[in-house]
Parts: structure tokens; sequence; C-alpha cells
């Protein structure tokens, strides 16, 4: 790190008492003298005394919150300005830290470790990364490695901008990479390698998590560009009522209520669009706002 910056790692953990006693030390092996924040969420193991052990900072939950929640709590207690997530589950190393600082240090706000092939906990795993990585390309313009990894170094003002937005469960990854990318934030990535869990069982569930992670994408990416989703929504009614028209025109001679109806529906679509790209020009003056006064 430059001298300039001040680091803070933030790890969430639950029930990871094992992983953490395998990470703490690394952690203060690689990065000595920096502020590492453990946010204990709701655990019923021995993470407490596993920290006080190490002597790093713990801020606890009453009750399991999810990872989404962890990660805002430390980042709101992070004294930092720059802050590096990771697991506690021994998924991501603490020796691919100083490569993501030596990217984030060109310029970037927040650079993601990319996990390579082989780094997935399961094929169905590693196929959904990739087909949310690539819609969600799509929606922000702008190529995503790794859409849902947690391990990442960020710069903590811009970071702190979309607090509200990150939802409480494992899909902060999601909308923090699109919420920096519709934003016109500099991300990058490094490629690493994240081998299987050390100990413990996730707490993901594919399905509920993976149709969640779906359907932020699509938040974000209309929260931040919405003719991205009502302009093809509107092209497919015009289409379709358009197709429709042709044929009963061609079979029957004649315009039917469905043609219209669907013509009314593009048109209703694209104004709604319209509408929302004016609304969603607030969270640009916002953001300038609050950059501003950092």
């Amino acid at each position: 790190m430059k001298p300039k910056h001040t680091l803070s790692v933030v790890v969430p953990a639950r029930n990871e008492a094992t992983g953490l006693a395998v990470l703490l030390p690394l952690l203060r092996k690689q990065i000595p003298a920096t502020e590492i924040i453990v946010v204990n969420d709701g655990s019923s193991d021995d993470t407490l005394a596993l920290c006080a052990l190490h002597g790093v900072r713990v801020i606890s939950h009453p009750y399991p919150k999810g990872n989404g929640a962890a990660i805002k709590t430390g980042a709101r207690a992070a004294t930092g300005d720059v802050l590096v997530f990771m697991d506690a589950d021994g998924q991501h190393q603490a020796e691919d830290i100083p490569r993501l600082l030596e990217e984030f240090n060109k310029g970037y706000d927040m650079v993601v470790g990319a996990r390579q092939s082989g780094s997935q906990a399961g094929l169905h795993r590693a196929v959904a990364n990739d087909v949310f990585s690539r819609f969600a390309s799509w929606m922000v313009m702008q190529p995503i490695a790794d859409l849902t990894s947690g391990f990442r170094v960020v710069r903590a003002s811009k970071f702190r901008q979309f607090l509200y937005l990150l939802p409480n469960g494992f899909s902060y990854p999601t909308t923090i990479t699109m919420s920096f990318f519709r934003a016109g934030y500099s991300v990058g990535y490094v490629p690493i390698h994240s081998p299987p869990r050390s100990s413990g069982r996730s707490h993901i569930h594919p399905l509920k998590d993976g149709l969640r992670f779906l359907l932020i994408i699509i938040k974000i990416g209309t929260l931040f560009s919405p003719q991205k989703l009502f302009l093809p929504i509107s092209a497919g009614f015009f289409a379709t009522g358009l197709a429709y028209y042709l044929y009963t025109y061609l079979s029957s001679g004649r315009f039917t209520n469905m043609s219209a109806l669907l013509f009314i529906s593009a048109i209703f679509t694209f104004l709604i669009g319209i509408v929302s790209e004016q609304i969603s020009a607030l969270h640009y003056k916002n953001i300038d706002t609050r950059d501003a006064e950092e």
C-alpha cells in the first residue's frame, strides 16, 4: 500500500472458528499493523475466543443477520480509507491481498479477486456464476469477470455510498459490482484460485439465492439504466403486435384488438422506461454531491 492509504480488513464470520484459526495468523503475517475486523454474525462456536486470542477487533450481531448485513456493519465501523473484504472459510487466500492491492494502486476504485476455472464449489455454481456474469455485463455494458466473488479491495468512501442498496443476504457482491459500474467507477479484476472450504458448510442455498441474484441484477440494472430492460420489452411487444397484425390482415383483412393492445403496451413500456431514466438521474446527482463533500 502507498503511505497515503490506511487499510482495514473486514471478515464476516458465522460459525467459522476453524477457518479463522488459519486465516488470522496469515493476515497478521501478510499485512502487519493493519486493522482487522471480524464481524461475528451470531456465531455459536468459539469465534469470539479465537478472535480475542489473535487480538483482532470483533463486532458481534446478537443473532444471524446475513453475510451482507455483516459486510455493512464492518464497512461502517472500519477506520481505513481502503477496505479489504474476504471470507473466513478458507476460500480466500491472505497471500493474494498484495496482488489485489498492487492492482488497486493503479487507480481503480475497486479490485475483485476473480475465481478461475476449478475454483467454484460445484459445477452448478460455476455455470450459474457465468450466466449471471454475462447477463450483468450486458446490463452495465462492461465485462464482468466474476460477479459473485466476495474477495475485493475497495475505496471506502465510494463503497459506503451504496450501503443502502446492499441486501442482508449473500448477494452483496452482485449489488456493489453493478452499482460501481453504472456509477462510472473503475473496477478491475485479478485472477485468483479459490480452494474448497477448509471446514463447515456453505450457508448459500443455490435455488433460493440464485433467484435472488437474478432479481438483484435486474433491480440494480434498472436502477441505473432502466432502458436496458424496458426498451427490449417494448420492442418485443411492438414486434409481436406487428407480426400479429400482418397475420390477421393477410388472413382476414382486419386489424384486431389484440394487435392494438400489443402496440399500446409497447408505447406504455417505452414511456415508463423514459420516466425511469429521468428518476435514475437522481442517483448520479447524489453520488456527485457525496464525492464533492469527501
